[in-house]
């Protein structure tokens, strides 16, 4: 298995490298009838692309989504949907100098180890460029979410290095992310992350940070117990997001400083519901949805490439110093922010399916 899909039901394959001529998606089993709105699909990947700011890569891309197929008069057939975004503005020649050496941070020696080959290109599949398919994948779960059964997701840049910012989850807006170029929430610490990460840029280094993502409206009984659970799929795809070191879920490693009598979620009836009147859990227990707002954290490592000298070997065992040249985002925090909620979105679909197919 090449590690190329995720889902069972809901499933995607995204194909492409970063410098190859195309990236695209493949996403199956999206139910028949769904108005697909193109715009929204493209104002998704809008939010992702590089060059968006100056906070991020100078690349252009236009990432102009193409639907080759699943779409008859504007909704979905039940058949496969199939993506492509066409690369434009790779330099390739900006990696020769890595063509020889295997980079500090990078999958350049671990793909050689796996596959005896590796493309030296911005990295190959490894790239950060191939989530631009999963985002495109994601947007129709978006929007099939939303219409079927009126989930939102929502994330946020919660820090940036040691600038934390102050963020009510359960009251955040799109509005409020959207108005600074940081993707925070809290205009006190998107002024400081933003400062934060031009000095580093002037350093010629990066940061890491925390993205924060919250789901609205999932209802109880989405997951599945044991190997399937709920946040155990929502861990895996925020994890298989390049530099995604760590993953939490409602309360996560902070609850470890509680008590038991005081993490519990007390049960308590809202009319005819059943609620919880606390949500240390993040909106999950047992590995199923709990129907409360679930809350997750995925902490991104500082970008591999930096431009002060490192020290590495080359591909026949010498070592050496290099320096990175190209175009690269000082701190991936802003971009990553759509990428957690893609990660999000594609789970939730697929678990909304099989919980469909449980229950009928």
């Amino acid at each position: 298995m090449a590690g190329d899909g995720t889902g069972v039901l809901f499933r995607v394959t995204t194909f492409g490298e970063s410098h190859g001529p195309a990236l695209g998606a493949v996403v199956e089993g999206c139910p028949p009838g769904l108005a697909l709105d193109i715009d929204a699909l493209q104002a998704d990947l809008d939010r992702r692309r590089p060059g968006q700011s100056k906070l991020t890569t100078p690349r252009k891309e236009a990432d102009r989504v193409e639907v080759l197929s699943g779409l008859f008069e504007g909704r979905t057939t039940g058949t496969a949907i199939a993506l492509l975004l066409r690369n434009e503005g790779a330099y390739s020649k900006s990696y020769d100098h890595v063509r020889d050496l295997y980079r500090p941070g990078h999958a350049d020696f671990t793909y050689a180890a796996r596959y005896g080959v590796r493309d030296h290109r911005g990295g190959g599949r490894a790239s950060a460029r191939e989530t631009a398919a999963r985002v495109a994948a994601a947007a129709i779960a978006r929007q099939w979410l939303a219409a079927a059964h009126g989930v939102e997701v929502l994330g946020w840049v919660a820090s940036v290095a040691d600038v934390e910012a102050v963020v009510d989850a359960g009251a955040v807006t799109r509005e409020a992310v959207e108005a600074h170029a940081t993707r925070c929430p809290d205009p006190t610490a998107a002024a400081a992350m933003e400062a934060a990460i031009k000095a580093a840029r002037a350093d010629g280094d990066t940061l890491g940070g925390v993205v924060g993502c919250l789901a609205r409206g999932v209802p109880a009984g989405w997951g599945a117990p044991v190997f399937d659970r709920l946040e155990a799929d929502l861990a895996k795809a925020c994890l298989s997001l390049p530099a995604c070191k760590g993953f939490e879920i409602g309360s996560g490693f902070a609850g470890t400083r509680l008590r038991g009598t005081e993490h519990n979620d007390a049960f308590v009836m809202e009319g005819d519901r059943v609620r919880t009147a606390t949500n240390r859990a993040g909106g999950v227990l047992g590995g199923i949805s709990t129907g409360e707002d679930i809350l997750v954290r995925a902490a991104f490592k500082p970008v591999s490439s930096h431009f002060a000298p490192q020290q590495t070997v080359t591909t026949d065992g010498r070592a050496t110093t290099f320096r990175n040249k190209g175009r690269h985002d000082p701190c991936v925090l802003p971009r990553a922010v759509p990428l957690v909620e893609a990660a999000m979105l594609l789970t939730l679909a697929d678990h909304a399916l099989r919980a469909a197919a449980v229950r009928g």
